[in-house]
């Protein structure tokens, strides 16, 4: 007797499990937002076992717990269980402390000079800074914080396999031989300033103000980013490095601007991940949490606030580090990751990408940066200033010689410009959907 209640009430859980956790997600994010994170389904308890399994290896057990007011779980793990050790080729890789040397200035901006950019009644504030950090909680010395992932993250995206995936291969639109990698046919679309594709480049750095653009459908996204690339844009052996900020609601759950982080070695296809949803990308800093919200954000005709990005190649060691805003160090993608990146970048772009599901046969509603056309300008449109790049001894200048793209300029665009305050700039974005972009 007791032992067939016994089975009853495992076949009960086993039933009622997944049916709960797959309304309760369902009924949790309808509370988040007006957008339908998932539609209902049931989730078998193979499934939910194989989740719990990739969640428990991905999320390391942590020294301390800090929860955000935003809702996001951060947990402090100890810098060497981190999970970008637990990749094959990081077996025995010691964790490089600090790089061996930070770039050097050129040369530095005339500070003097008047810029068309300032406006005494639109105050840029630097340094926006993560809602995590809100009630001074921090983590100890010797962790690092890490945004737990939990089983509706692993529920919105496709499949565990796609989970912390970009869902798309790069290939290049048919236009001149030395234009970008970027995304034809299936949805991305972007408004990009790069850099030719013939020289040796070793990092980049650039300023870009924060927005939350609002996203139509729960599987589009809106970024802004620097990418850092080698290798073939019609193979599978490209490699690219990125970071910067995005609304992700499939990634993440909400429509918050967050820090993120990106890297492949074969064109997105089986490498790499977003943030630390894989071994890879090994952190280093204590107070950065890649994947966590940016706050306070920019608003329109008011304050704007900017995070600077840098990426580049130790000299040394050749791993790739990232800081975060003037003196931080986040981490470093170790050179062993990589095939072309391992010795040095060909192109570098900066800019935004959406992606355009076409819902109802109509172009999305996703807007890309501030929502505004890059002629409305400073307080009203999304920018990026202060583009430069790391040369071959370690040196960082402003570019001078870059080329702009957007695929559809009624949807979104780019305007670039160059001063002694911004150095070269640009502004870019739009709102997706409008009556000159049906």
């Amino acid at each position: 007797m007791g032992s067939a209640l016994r089975n009853d009430k495992r076949g009960f859980q086993a039933l009622f499990v997944p049916l709960f956790l797959a309304f309760f997600f369902v009924q949790n994010f309808a509370l988040v937002s007006s957008l339908n994170y998932t539609k209902y389904r049931q989730v078998s308890s193979l499934r939910l076992e194989r989740i719990q399994k990739h969640l428990q290896k991905i999320n390391k057990p942590p020294v301390m717990t800090i929860e955000s007011p935003d809702g996001d779980i951060i947990d402090c793990v100890h810098k060497r269980r981190q999970p970008a050790l637990d990749h094959p080729l990081l077996k025995n890789h010691k964790i490089q402390r600090v790089p061996s040397q930070m770039p050097k200035m050129k040369k530095a901006l005339k500070e003097d000079e008047a810029s068309s950019e300032r406006n005494n009644e639109r105050v840029i504030i630097e340094g926006a800074w993560q809602m995590w950090h809100r009630n001074g909680t921090r983590c100890p010395k010797g962790t690092v914080p890490i945004r737990r992932s939990t089983e509706h993250d692993v529920l919105r995206a496709k499949s565990l396999f796609d989970f912390g995936k970009k869902q798309h291969r790069r290939i290049p639109l048919h236009r001149r031989a030395d234009a970008p990698d970027v995304v034809s046919g299936n949805g991305h679309e972007h408004a990009i300033a790069y850099t030719g594709s013939s020289q040796e480049v070793y990092g980049a750095r650039a300023t870009i103000n924060v927005w939350d653009p609002s996203i139509q459908v729960v599987n589009e996204f809106s970024l802004s980013q620097i990418w850092v690339l080698s290798g073939s844009f019609d193979g599978s052996d490209l490699n690219s490095i990125e970071a910067g900020w995005q609304v992700s609601p499939e990634l993440y759950g909400d429509s918050r601007p967050r820090l993120f982080t990106y890297w492949t070695s074969d064109s997105y296809q089986a490498t790499g991940c977003y943030n630390l949803l894989c071994a890879g990308f090994i952190q280093t800093n204590s107070r950065i949490a890649i994947g966590a919200a940016i706050s306070p954000i920019s608003t329109y005709a008011g304050n704007q606030f900017d995070i600077t990005i840098l990426i580049w190649k130790d000299p040394k060691l050749g791993n790739w580090w990232m800081g975060f805003g003037e003196n931080l160090l986040v981490g470093y993608w170790p050179a062993e990751l990589f095939t072309h990146l391992a010795d040095h970048a060909t192109m570098v772009e900066w800019g935004g990408e959406v992606v355009n599901s076409r819902a109802n046969g109509e172009h999305t509603s996703t807007q890309m940066g501030s929502g505004h056309f890059a002629e409305d300008g400073f307080g009203k449109a999304s920018y990026f200033r202060n583009l430069e790049i790391v040369d071959s001894d370690n040196s960082l200048s402003s570019v001078r010689d870059i080329s702009i793209l957007a695929e559809n300029t009624n949807c979104y665009n780019i305007k670039n410009s160059y001063n002694n305050e911004w150095g070269t700039h640009f502004y870019y974005g739009g709102p997706g959907r409008n009556p000159q972009c049906p």
